[in-house]
């Protein structure tokens, strides 16, 4: 396989095989399923850790995907912004301290399901592996905005072209590839976490919180030796 062949399978078989899995997976799931979506927290076996790394990870998520999805439909806003430094360092600063406290809650969840035997008990081989996947997309986010800086700029400006080829139908690989390897990386490892999605408790952000105000109760039964 060729060099050209091999990005055709990264940048144009991928997105596509895994916005395609993550669709129907979800539905299906959302359909037969439907009390699976949810986080299936575990706070009631363990509250102070889960507290401590939940809150900086879903501030800190919850913020960098905004600002993905900002640059990705407003590209040319953000370049403009970006075109006096000190607001460029402003925009820098706070993606990479945003990204950070996502990575501080991170280590801090991968560690509670580490440290307490209770919360270990209940984490599946597809937490560890979402588990696995996540955080290597929030570690190299991190690493590209210390590493190859001014990212908010090239995201706008190469990245999110790209993005868009894909979802016109009309993906230009030549784009991307311009790219540094870890920003190629974090875009290859992205299309694997919406493939892997639908098949882990991720799910529950999809229907948080509206369908929680009408939806029947959730029985919960516990077998086993108390």
């Amino acid at each position: 396989m060729n060099l050209a062949a091999f990005d055709r399978v990264l940048y144009v078989g991928l997105p596509y095989t895994a916005i395609f899995i993550c669709v129907l997976i979800s539905l299906q799931r959302y359909g037969w399923r439907i009390f699976t979506f949810s986080s299936l927290s575990s706070q009631f076996l363990e509250n102070r850790t889960h507290f401590w790394a939940l809150v900086p990870f879903h501030y800190g998520i919850l913020t960098v995907l905004l600002g993905h999805l900002i640059g990705f439909s407003v590209p040319r806003a953000v370049l403009a912004w970006n075109g006096r430094p000190l607001r460029l360092y402003i925009l820098e600063i706070t993606a990479l301290v945003f990204g950070l406290l996502t990575l501080i809650g991170m280590l801090a969840l991968i560690n509670r399901r580490l440290a307490s035997d209770k919360v270990r008990a209940v984490t599946s081989v597809m937490d560890w592996i979402m588990f696995a996947v996540l955080l290597f997309q929030v570690g190299s986010g991190v690493y590209v905005a210390v590493f190859n800086p001014w990212g908010s700029t090239w995201y706008a400006a190469v990245a999110v072209p790209y993005l868009w080829s894909v979802f016109t139908l009309a993906p230009n690989t030549a784009i991307v590839t311009q790219l540094p390897l870890a920003a190629q990386l974090h875009i290859i490892n992205a299309f694997i976490l919406i493939g892997l999605f639908p098949f882990t408790r991720l799910v529950h952000i999809l229907v948080v919180p509206n369908p929680y105000l009408w939806r029947r109760p959730q029985v919960v039964r516990w077998y086993g030796s108390r």
